[in-house]
Parts: C-alpha cells; structure tokens; sequence
C-alpha cells in the first residue's frame, strides 16, 4: 500500500511539473502575462496539495485498517 500511495504521489508531481512546464511555455509563445501565470501555477499548487493530502489520508486509513486485521 506504501508503494502505491508514493507512486501516487509521483504520478500528481509530475503532472504538476508538465503543467507549469506548459504554462511557461505559454509565456513564451502566447506572450501570456506573468501575473497570470503565476496564478495559474498558485491554482496548480492548490491542486497538487489537495490530492497529496487525499492520498496520504486514503493511505492512514488503508494502514490503520491492515494492521486491525
């Protein structure tokens, strides 16, 4: 269960890192303005750490239950 909860997380980061690698690409090609990027990279966080936090909850729970059984 560890193992699949940190390939969890692996797989949520690097969607987060594809994500702000396309939104500094818009920068450069779509001349996006900066201070909308980096509120799309701050929306991005927000997102990564809401479902880190629902995996390593979803994680506590699976653990708790394997070591009552």
């Amino acid at each position: 269960v560890k193992a699949d909860a940190e390939n969890a997380k692996v797989s949520v980061r690097n969607a987060r890192r594809d994500t702000n690698d396309a939104i500094k690409k818009s920068i450069k090609a779509d001349n996006t303005p900066e201070d909308v990027a980096k509120d799309a990279e701050g929306e991005v966080q927000k997102l990564h750490d809401r479902f880190i936090k629902k995996i390593d909850e979803l994680f506590a729970a699976k653990e708790k239950e394997i070591m009552t059984v």
